[in-house]
């Protein structure tokens, strides 16, 4: 079926939401239900794919991990698909986290596909909530069509900060500015909610799947 939409189901995440903003925008999606369905061949149907999720840095990578996701999104990527994270679906793309610090001798790493960490805001009042302004990059994809400061609804204690700037498409800013969204090639993500922000978001949506 062409470009059908995998939304990654790994026990976590916002999936009714995000499928619910593909089924407004009519696009052709459904649930990832294992590791296998992100390989070539027999059974990998899909196009493109959708990494949603929230929650601790440590739980999620360790799911991954545990249930052979991490390899698999690794090898979609580095294969140079298109692939979307939001929220932590962003965050795990980095290398480390300061959610997840060192603990007897162990690092819970992240994905490592981009080099950087995650790191805790400076400020007190955290997590983040709400609606919050985000500078595009007039080159961006994603953000094509859309205003060049529009808002977008947020949920966040962690902000990723890539060593690459030239990665950056997006920024806001909540204590300090900070890096909202990245894209290189086929891989983009962004920390903040498209699925949760309005007529912005679903065009957002729409931009990727359809670049």
């Amino acid at each position: 079926m062409r470009n059908l939409i995998g939304v990654i189901d790994y026990g976590a995440g916002n999936l009714g939401s995000v499928m619910n903003a593909l089924k407004r925008l009519s696009l052709e999606a459904r649930l990832v239900k294992g590791p296998e369905e992100l390989l070539p061949g027999p059974g990998g149907d899909f196009e493109r794919i959708i990494f949603p999720g929230d929650g601790h840095f440590a739980t999620a990578m360790l799911s991954l991990e545990s249930s052979g996701y991490a390899e698999a999104i690794r090898s979609w990527i580095y294969a140079d698909r298109p692939f979307l994270g939001i929220c932590i679906g962003l965050q795990l793309l980095l290398e480390s986290s300061e959610e997840a610090p060192p603990a007897e001798g162990r690092e819970i790493r992240g994905l490592g596909i981009v080099k950087g960490r995650v790191r805790r805001f400076p400020g007190r009042k955290v997590p983040q909530i709400g609606w919050n302004e985000t500078a595009a990059l007039p080159s961006s994809k994603l953000f094509r069509g859309l205003k060049s400061n529009s808002f977008f609804y947020y949920i966040h204690s962690f902000y990723a900060d890539p060593e690459d700037r030239a990665l950056v498409s997006g920024e806001a800013e909540y204590y300090l500015r900070y890096c909202s969204a990245l894209e290189r090639g086929a891989l983009a993500a962004v920390q903040f909610h498209p699925e949760k922000s309005g007529a912005a978001g679903l065009r957002l949506l729409s931009n990727w799947a359809e670049e």
